[in-house]
């Protein structure tokens, strides 16, 4: 039933080649990526083709809702590997909009188990419920909920031991909040980079989002 997918796979991996004989090779003896992507399990948002990077040239980290919840140890040991030992340059927190992970997160409904993952998005909903309410239902404000969620998550990374030790080590590490549109394909960039640990805690401490 998934034989096409295999055949797929010869096909690409035979034009990867003829393109460049060496790529495979080179691939298999480094990994040296500058940039940790944090994302979507969405099936819609395709890291590497996004901002068009080939295999190896981005560390991969998605779940629903592109969340960096600080207890997670799946998302600590991505971020703590590409980090201390990838030596990444760039962490991307990118949500989307239309994320059905936040639209689930918010819809007075129960869903079982995925109901706990997503509760920091309805924490979020509540922090900022004067904002969102006066926003219209449904797409505008589901919109907007995507943003604020990827800010959150941006301050969460950049508050993490992991990043707070590079910063203090003199390690070239910036942390940016980008959010993806499904319409056209475009990135935004919610311009909310944190470069150092003043810059977090000044993020921090400041009413947010900017």
């Amino acid at each position: 039933m998934v034989k096409h997918l295999i055949d797929n796979n010869r096909v690409w991996s035979a034009a990867k080649t003829r393109v460049d004989p060496d790529f495979f090779r080179r691939l298999a003896n480094q990994q040296t990526p500058e940039y940790l992507w944090i994302g979507c399990s969405d099936s819609r948002v395709p890291a590497n083709e996004i901002v068009d990077l080939d295999p190896g040239e981005l560390f991969v980290h998605r779940n629903v809702a592109n969340l960096a919840p600080p207890q997670d140890a799946n998302y600590l040991s991505v971020l703590q590997y590409a980090v201390e030992v990838l030596k990444v340059k760039h962490v991307l927190v990118v949500g989307h909009y239309g994320c059905g992970g936040v639209a689930t997160a918010v819809d007075g409904h129960r869903h079982g188990l995925i109901d706990h993952w997503l509760h920091p998005i309805r924490e979020i909903y509540a922090e900022h419920k004067i904002e969102l309410e006066a926003l219209s239902e449904g797409t505008e404000r589901l919109n907007r909920l995507c943003e604020l969620n990827v800010l959150r998550q941006v301050r969460n990374v950049a508050a993490d031991v992991f990043v707070q030790d590079a910063w203090a080590n003199g390690r070239d590490l910036s942390v940016h909040g980008w959010v993806y549109s499904l319409n056209n394909g475009l990135v935004t960039d919610l311009n909310c980079t944190i470069t150092s640990a003043e810059e977090c805690e000044a993020f921090q401490a400041a009413s947010w989002p900017r």
